[in-house]
């Protein structure tokens, strides 16, 4: 057991460098929503399974706090309304709940990042095409192919594995530097003061 633990870090290690060639996109990203936040727009997040749990926490990163303690940045999640999730999938199908919730409050200039380990996540792929239609920027965030969603988006940043865990892993590290980025942009300098 001891062998097999120290080879998994091995290779979340292994990633994580790997991971260092994608520094190019990030900024690329980051850039993209400072442009919007700028712009009074917001950021809204989407994604299913352990992805909608990435994109609940990272809306909450900015609209909360990451690091500093400063003013709320407009962010949200689509996955995190049941009444509009259940009402929207039983009425339109599961295909439509992220899609019908962005023709809803989605506005030129916001960004809409999609979450999916696969790529190929329907709902989300629904969802940018309607971005498209409506002026909202995409950004993917992907596992090593990209699936059709890197087609589709402005720009992907599909990380260096095809294991949904790892992939997860590293979503969630980029997205929390990518907020921290995006905090000290426009807040400054980390003072770590809690709250």
């Amino acid at each position: 057991m001891i062998n097999s633990i120290k080879n998994s870090f091995e290779q979340i290690s292994q990633n994580f460098i790997k991971l260092k060639d994608k520094a190019d996109i990030i900024e690329q990203i980051a850039g993209i929503w400072i442009e919007a936040l700028t712009n009074g727009k917001k950021i809204i997040f989407c994604g299913n399974g352990g992805s909608a749990a990435d994109s609940q926490h990272l809306a909450a990163e900015l609209m909360g706090r990451y690091k500093i303690d400063r003013e709320a940045m407009p962010a949200l999640s689509l996955t995190v309304d049941t009444s509009a999730l259940t009402a929207i999938g039983n009425d339109y199908g599961y295909d439509k709940v992220f899609v019908r919730q962005l023709r809803g409050i989605g506005n030129e200039g916001d960004v809409l990042v999609g979450i999916s380990t696969s790529g190929n996540s329907k709902n989300i792929i629904e969802a940018f095409a309607a971005a498209k239609e409506k002026g909202i920027k995409t950004v993917a965030f992907t596992g090593e192919h990209g699936g059709k969603m890197r087609e589709l988006a402005d720009i992907c940043l599909n990380v260096p594995s095809n294991t949904t865990n790892n992939i997860q892993e590293m979503h969630i590290a980029c997205g929390h530097l990518l907020c921290g980025i995006v905090e000290t942009h426009f807040f400054g300098k980390s003072k770590d003061k809690v709250l």
